[in-house]
């Protein structure tokens, strides 16, 4: 079953931190067979309270695929980047 990886990125802190880590992210999710599937964009709220303000989704063919790339060795110097360089939410959920 896929797996999604969805970040809410709130504020950006170090926009040039935040352009080294997009520089680099895409081939770390490739290698773990991670596909993104939406950017930013415009979000209308439809139900409660929650404001995203922008949302990054990643694809991933399991979940366990997911954690493999979030804890992976080539990923764990980009993700401490990125975590410098904004303010974040971030879940890991499988679903169709």
């Amino acid at each position: 079953m896929p797996a999604f990886c969805f970040f809410d990125i709130l504020e950006v802190v170090d926009r040039a931190k935040l352009d080294e880590y997009r520089q680099r992210v895409q081939p770390t999710v490739e290698r773990y067979g991670g596909r993104y599937r939406g950017i930013g964009g415009q979000c209308d709220v439809v139900e409660g309270s929650w404001r995203p303000v922008f949302p990054v989704i990643i694809e991933f063919p399991t979940l366990a695929e997911a954690h493999r790339w979030y804890d992976s060795v080539e990923y764990r110097a980009l993700k401490a980047l990125r975590l410098t360089a904004v303010r974040s939410n971030g879940v890991i959920f499988e679903g169709w």
